[in-house]
């Protein structure tokens, strides 16, 4: 197994639930040492079901977001969990936490304090909406940043209710923001030996991830606008969007009005611009369109439209995702072995490095897996690994996991 790019590194990771975690997780694929700092009892997330599947000791969520990862499991509340935490920073080179306004200060883990301890440290603090502010004590959830975000009135039918995406989108972009966010930071300090404060908000990581959107609204003054049929998006010439066919749905996007009336037999496209009638129009091209394809099979119109250079493309759900060809061709999957929740299937990697690639190293561990040796590394003794453990500031699990089928 080779090292990764990030091999040599450590990490701290203090997040909860799929921001944090997910951010921790992708530098634990790059070789960084991750060490998860739970609760004695564990994670919350360790006990929601995620979508109703509950696994047997770790449920699904906790369990995607958590490879590559060590678990120390320490009582923050405790003298001795706080005392054992600052140790293990301050040979740390990265800590992540998105707690609560005021928590990491009350618990002696805000940036100030880790500073004074380690002032190389990378130290990343995530919240929902800005480290202060007047909404700063809002709740930080995925479908109320994306409400607020705008996105919901840029896709849809016009007089439909605002529909959210079916991704956590407003977590995975904060994740992908942190990660991109630590790894910039790792990189100032390889140049100059200077740690610094890195903070990431789910608010402005969506609100930036609508780049072009919000730069047609707020330069070019185009107000969205939704149509009477369905669009994909507001900011689109039609046709947009998903159709239905004889047996399923396609999406198409971007098609040559007069070729698209020719391959699909409407007459009416006939002379119409696509950067004319496709703005002006753009009701009339959905429903003549849709009508249309509704006259055949999906397989058939991903054939005749593609073959003429139509972009158009399959509506998969998820277990035509798994099984696709060219997923199967890149290996977005992994599979391994899991000492409680047995063969684990779950997406990969999203990036390929040709010296140093993502690996899975272990997977989602227990409650405290790595205690002891965790902190046996930071220089506590058998004794005092013991006494602490004792105490109940800190837990252990003594199961390894022996991770097959990487």
């Amino acid at each position: 197994m080779t090292q990764g790019v990030l091999a040599g590194y450590r990490v701290i990771d203090c997040s909860i639930a799929m921001a944090g975690p997910f951010a921790a997780q992708r530098l634990g694929d790059l070789g960084a040492d991750v060490i998860k700092v739970e609760p004695t009892t564990g994670e919350w997330q360790r006990h929601a079901a995620a979508g109703g599947a509950a696994g047997n000791e770790i449920n699904v969520s906790f369990l995607s977001l958590n490879r590559n990862k060590r678990s120390i499991a320490l009582d923050l509340k405790a003298d001795d969990g706080k005392a054992a935490l600052r140790e293990l920073i301050a040979g740390a080179d990265a800590f992540l936490q998105n707690y609560r306004p005021g928590v990491a200060a009350r618990l002696g883990v805000d940036y100030e304090s880790l500073r004074e301890i380690n002032p190389s440290i990378v130290y990343v603090s995530i919240s929902g909406y800005g480290e202060d502010g007047p909404y700063r004590d809002r709740p930080g959830q995925d479908l109320l940043l994306q409400a607020m975000s705008g996105a919901m009135y840029s896709a849809g039918r016009d007089g439909d209710e605002p529909s959210p995406a079916g991704q956590y989108l407003a977590d995975a972009i904060t994740a992908s923001t942190a990660f991109e966010g630590v790894l910039a930071a790792l990189l100032h300090r390889e140049r100059t030996g200077e740690g610094q404060l890195v903070t990431v908000n789910m608010l402005d990581a969506l609100t930036t991830l609508q780049m072009q959107e919000l730069s047609v609204f707020t330069v070019g003054r185009k107000a969205q606008q939704r149509s009477a049929q369905p669009h994909a998006h507001v900011y689109i010439r039609a046709p947009y969007g998903v159709f239905e066919t004889s047996d399923g749905y396609v999406a198409l996007a971007f098609a040559d009005l007069h070729e698209l009336g020719r391959l699909i037999g409407e007459p009416a496209f006939e002379g119409w611009s696509s950067e004319v009638e496709g703005w002006t129009r753009r009701d009339e091209i959905h429903s003549r369109t849709a009508t249309k394809l509704r006259e055949n099979t999906a397989a058939h119109w991903i054939a005749a439209l593609g073959a003429a250079g139509m972009w158009i493309g399959p509506v998969n759900d998820y277990a035509q995702l798994v099984d696709d060809p060219q997923i199967r061709h890149n290996g977005t999957f992994i599979e391994y072995e899991h000492p409680t929740e047995g063969r684990v299937k779950t997406p990969g990697f999203p990036y390929r490095f040709s010296a140093t690639p993502p690996q899975l190293y272990r997977g989602a561990p227990l409650v405290g897996e790595h205690t002891r040796e965790v902190l046996a590394e930071a220089g506590y003794d058998a004794d005092r690994i013991d006494a602490i453990l004792a105490s109940g500031a800190a837990r252990a699990t003594d199961a390894a996991p022996a991770v097959a089928g990487a």
